[in-house]
């Protein structure tokens, strides 16, 4: 035998360069279910359902093909528990000339892979993960020499780069860049709103849920009902749903939240992407022809392509740029420990027992619920980045940690103090009663300032501001808002701090 291959639970490709590399009739593919993996974060059940069962779904599509598939699963008596240990329980038992991988998504995990060579004696090829757009050396280029990265610059290159929603003069399709200022319409109930595909569970993916129900039963979320596709096929049937009845309603309503309606236009596709089921660069293609084709609007095309082109290119380019110091940044010396309600939901501030209760319902939410309620309340609160990184990592289906980790400590937190956004997202109460109905019926009362059964995220805001001055007050963008403070009355500004002390005190 030639080669040994391992694939990873997020390299369900079949085109991956490390499967691309070897050949069938003589190399053996190694995929393993291995309990450091399960368990180094505390992941809601139905993302480890989700991944065990689409790994031993694509195991079964390469023996189709003809591969030779060394398939370990969790329960296997002489599972070692670890990539490490497999592997080298697997050389033991082929007699491989070589190793060969393709890059790792997590850095924990590509470092593991660059002592394998030294540590087993044979050659260790590891390959580029060429799924994503941009490379890490072509991110590298484009960030030597910024002081600050912004996503829309970078978002703009890759539009060149991949011709998407592109004219043949160079220009941008529509003649703007970014039609986010036609994205942030309120939704109303009356709204029609389609549910997504949902894929029954077979033979296969009900094996893996009873060994989830029983292995990892004091994890967090609900396991049922399970309807996460698990294939190529299952994948591929989402987003055909979600271009035809979705996609054209997308845009308007991608910032808004509703009670009771967990999904609204959202395509629900990260968690496949991310796993290797769908290729990035395909769907973005499929939604560029969509809207050529006149069945989207350009601020549904252009939007939805900007968080996967950009953001999703992005961030990963900044993961690999700044680990592995990233992961401790904390600029805003934030130190409070996570709330207990964010694995519970029991809290009576209605956004946030909405999106948290959801969260651990479905292992999603979408990035507004994620960015502007549970990730501002964190912020406000001033709740340590790393335990707020830890737990979008744990609950979401669609969380890795190059994807997870620049979104939470960057983006939602401002940890790296504004390497990748230009102000901290924080926002009072104001603006979730303008993006949702959730402060309807809520304890508190989002037009209450300050005082007894006053919004929290309205004194929060300004204890926030105050609280760190020193590092935000020079910022250009934030400017107004300090401005606006000095002008209250000094009794407004007490009445301000001592609700958000009290707040605080209590949580």
């Amino acid at each position: 035998m030639a080669n040994l291959i391992l694939l990873l639970g997020d390299q369900l490709t079949h085109d991956i360069s490390s499967l691309r590399e070897g050949n069938p009739d003589k190399d053996c593919v190694l995929m393993v279910e291995v309990m450091e993996e399960a368990t180094y974060a505390w992941h809601h059940k139905k993302k480890i359902a989700f991944l065990f069962s689409a790994m031993r779904h694509f195991a079964e599509s390469l023996k189709e093909e003809g591969w030779t598939v060394d398939y370990v699963q969790l329960d296997d008596e002489e599972n070692t528990g670890s990539f490490s240990g497999e592997v080298e329980r697997t050389l033991k038992r082929r007699d491989a000339e070589a190793l060969l991988v393709t890059s790792a998504g997590e850095y924990r995990v590509q470092e593991m892979m660059e002592g394998w060579e030294e540590r087993f004696g044979l050659p260790v090829r590891i390959l580029e993960d060429d799924r994503f757009i941009c490379s890490r050396e072509e991110f590298r280029e484009w960030a030597e020499d910024r002081k600050q990265f912004r996503m829309e610059y970078f978002y703009r290159e890759m539009r060149k780069k991949t011709r998407l929603l592109m004219e043949n003069d160079g220009e941008p399709t529509g003649g703007e860049w970014n039609f986010d200022q036609q994205n942030r319409k309120p939704a109303k109930q009356d709204l029609f709103m389609p549910t997504p595909h949902q894929t029954e569970p077979d033979k296969i993916t009900q094996s893996v849920l009873d060994m989830v129900s029983e292995r990892f039963e004091d994890h967090p979320g609900k396991l049922a009902p399970f309807w996460f596709g698990v294939t190529h096929e299952d994948a591929q049937a989402v987003l055909d749903q979600f271009i035809a009845e979705a996609l054209p309603c997308f845009g308007d309503y991608q910032d808004a939240m509703l009670k009771g309606e967990k999904f609204l236009y959202h395509s629900l596709l990260s968690l496949y992407i991310n796993a290797g089921l769908l290729d990035p660069l395909e769907v973005c293609r499929r939604v560029d022809k969509a809207y050529r084709d006149g069945k989207a609007p350009l601020n549904s095309a252009e939007g939805f392509i900007r968080q996967i082109l950009g953001w999703r290119e992005y961030v990963r380019g900044v993961y690999w740029l700044k680990m592995p110091d990233y992961v401790d940044m904390n600029f805003l010396d934030a130190k409070r420990e996570l709330p207990e309600f964010y694995w519970t939901g029991d809290t009576d501030m209605a956004c946030l027992k909405a999106a948290i209760d959801q969260t651990l319902e479905e292992a999603y939410a979408h990035h507004i619920q994620r960015l502007m309620v549970t990730g501002n309340f964190a912020l406000l609160a001033g709740i340590d980045p790393k335990a707020v990184h830890e737990w979008y990592l744990a609950v979401y289906a669609d969380a890795y940690e190059w994807v997870e980790l620049p979104n939470t400590l960057g983006m939602s937190q401002f940890a790296d103090g504004g390497l990748l956004g230009s102000k901290p997202y924080a926002a009072s109460g104001n603006y979730i009663n303008k993006m949702s109905d959730y402060c309807g019926g809520c304890k508190y009362d989002v037009k209450q300032k300050t005082g007894e059964g006053s919004c929290p995220f309205n004194s929060l805001y300004w204890e926030f501001l105050i609280r760190n001055r020193s590092k935000l007050e020079d910022n250009p963008r934030m400017a107004q808002m300090y401005s606006t403070w000095e002008r209250m009355s000094g009794d407004k500004q007490e009445a301000y701090l001592e609700t958000a002390k009290a707040f605080l005190g209590q949580l």
